[in-house]
Order: C-alpha cells, then structure tokens, then sequence
C-alpha cells in the first residue's frame, strides 16, 4: 500500500471515515480545525452529513441524538471546547451511547494558548464531567498510530455502547508525516438493537428509550452500577502500552504522545553514553498501565514522568509506584515544547542524584 503525507488532523478525519464515520458536528478552534474543515468536504462525498453547530454545547448535542440512531458519529474541539462538551459527554455515558471525541490539546487553563500542551489528563482520565464514569483516552504518538487508534475507537465505543477519547497534542495534530491508511478490520462487534430508529405499535420490537434521567436513587445506584461494570471490563481488555529498553534499565521515564518521542530520543543518547535507561508509554492514557510500572520497580531504581503539563500524569505513576522507588517529575506548559536536551539532563541529572 502507497504511502502518503498527511497532516495529523486530516489523518484523524480520513481515517474515520474509513471507520465507517458518517455524522461530524463541532465548531471551529484552534489547533484541531483542519478537522472540521476536512470533514466539511469529505463527508458529503460518502454520503454523510457535516455541520457546523453554532457552539461546542450545541455540537456535542448532536452527537447525542446521531448516537442514539446507530449511526457512527464523530466530534473534535480542543482544550477549552472539550470543556465545553463535558455536560453533553456525561449525559452521552449515561444513555450508554458510542461516539468519538477527538481532543488536540493545547495550553490552559482558560484560553491559554494556541500552542501544544497535555494539560487535559485529569479531564481525560477522570471521566471529565459530573458522575461517576470512565471514558477510554488513547493517546497517539505519531500520524500513522493516530489513524490506527482512530480506527480502533470506533469499534471500542460501539462494542461498550461509551464515548472514546482520542487526544493528541497539538503537535500531533498540526505534524505532517507519510503513513500508511490501512485498511479498516472491524471487530465482531454486537447488533445496534438499542438503537431509536422508528417504531410504531404493533412492532415486534421494543420501543427503544434513550435516556440519561434516572429520577428514582435506586434506579440511578443500579445504573452507576452497571457503568462501574462496563468500566471495570473496559480497564481489563482495552490497556494498551509501550515499553522501549526497559530489559536491563536502571531508570525508567513515563512519556506519552508527542513528550514520549522526545524522551526517546534522549534515551538513546543517553544510552550511548552507559545510562541504562528506558521508556514506558502509556498508549491508553485511561486504563493506565500501573501494573507494568509497578513491575518495572523490580529492576528501576528511578521514575521520570515527563509531560506538557505541570504535573498530572505523574499522580498516576506514583500511585503504580508507590513507596517502592522515587517519581520525579519534569514538566513543560502553556503551549512549551520541551526539546532532547532538556530530558537527557533531567536523566544525567536523575543518575546522578543531584
């Protein structure tokens, strides 16, 4: 198969649509607009449908009521539009609805900046909104693995009847690099009966009720219960990882995305140098791999977690850790990239204790 060149966000866009995507609906923001923008023309190609709702409350709405028909429904904003969105995404996981929700990351809080950051993890990993309720967040370190994890979101949120979150940082959606489109495999994924596509008496079916309103505390229990359950399948069959050098390392750093590649860079000049160090990176942001980390606590003397951020993800790799080993932590925000040479000396630094 050829490959091409292709910017971050219009890989996202083509690759849903491959996906079987046919319903987009968001509203313009900076860095992810190349989204909207590609959809706006694609979708009317295959038959879709593409519209620009008049705010991101509006947008993620839409996906509601598209989600609740059956059909594969896709929106995307950044920072402060996901923010937005939160309301809608807890009513979505209350009704039991698939959809995808793409999030290009930049600096905050507020406005912030238009430049890439990963201060969205809590948002990302706590589920985002009121309730109690997890959503699975890939979180892709390159054009060709944000295509495949979009691919993969699509079945994931159908076979688990939940939004997914695919969140790249803004360099991620803004780089352009020759990938691949694979083909799309669907998994064996269950039939769409749940879905409100028309009834009428007299129908052998069930009318079907989509509803996030539990007015009843026992009925509510019983359905916060049911999404724990989802949840706990979710965490136990979707965790997906990376480790890099890790056979023989004395130090470990936890990276993911576009921070992840750049600590690979400088572990492998740091490698070259004798410092037995190497990576751990968390693919699905939630499930988070704490086992593989605190596994790794048999032969790391050491944790970095590295991140655009001014520290969130480290929370997660200290709880894998524990008392076990020292976390330390080396952050970047407001849209600053951190380059190779800030994270080798933050591994020179950590060798050496200072």
């Amino acid at each position: 198969m050829a490959r091409q060149m292709f910017k971050g966000n219009e890989a996202i866009s083509e690759a849903a649509i491959q996906a079987g995507c046919r319903y987009f609906f968001g509203y313009p923001i900076t860095p992810q607009n190349e989204i909207p923008e590609y959809m706006s023309a694609r979708l009317p190609q295959v038959g879709g449908v593409f519209l620009q709702a008049e705010s991101e409350i509006s947008a993620i709405n839409m996906v509601y009521g598209a989600a609740g028909a059956g059909v594969r429904v896709m929106t995307s904003s950044s920072s402060p539009g996901i923010s937005l969105k939160q309301e809608g995404i807890s009513y979505i996981v209350m009704a039991e609805l698939p959809c995808v929700i793409v999030n290009i990351v930049r600096g905050g809080p507020g406005l912030g900046s238009i430049q890439p950051a990963q201060s969205d993890y809590f948002q990302a990993t706590r589920g985002g909104g009121h309730g109690d309720y997890r959503i699975i967040s890939y979180a892709p370190n390159s054009v060709q693995e944000a295509i495949e994890l979009t691919h993969l979101a699509f079945d994931v949120a159908d076979q688990y009847r939940n939004p997914v979150i695919i969140m790249g940082d803004g360099v991620i959606g803004q780089m352009m690099e020759p990938v691949t489109m694979p083909e799309y495999k669907p998994r064996k994924l269950p039939a769409k009966d749940w879905a409100a596509v028309g009834w009428k008496p007299g129908d052998a079916k069930a009318r079907a009720m989509i509803n996030s309103l539990f007015i009843k505390p026992d009925e509510c229990e019983q359905q916060n219960i049911k999404l724990k359950a989802k949840a706990d399948e979710m965490e136990k069959n979707e965790l997906l990882y990376e480790e890099l050098y890790m056979d023989d390392a004395q130090y470990a750093i936890v990276a993911y995305g576009t921070t992840a590649r750049i600590a690979l860079s400088a572990i492998r000049r740091a490698r070259e140098e004798g410092i037995k160090v190497g990576l751990i990176r968390p693919i699905t942001l939630w499930p988070f791999p704490y086992e593989a980390i605190h596994k790794a606590c048999a032969h790391v003397e050491k944790f970095l977690a590295a991140e655009m951020s001014m520290g969130q993800m480290v929370e997660d790799v200290r709880l894998a850790v524990g008392h076990l080993r020292p976390v330390e932590f080396y952050g970047r925000s407001g849209g600053v990239v951190p380059n190779v040479n800030d994270i080798y000396r933050e591994i020179v630094r950590m060798k050496e204790g200072s």
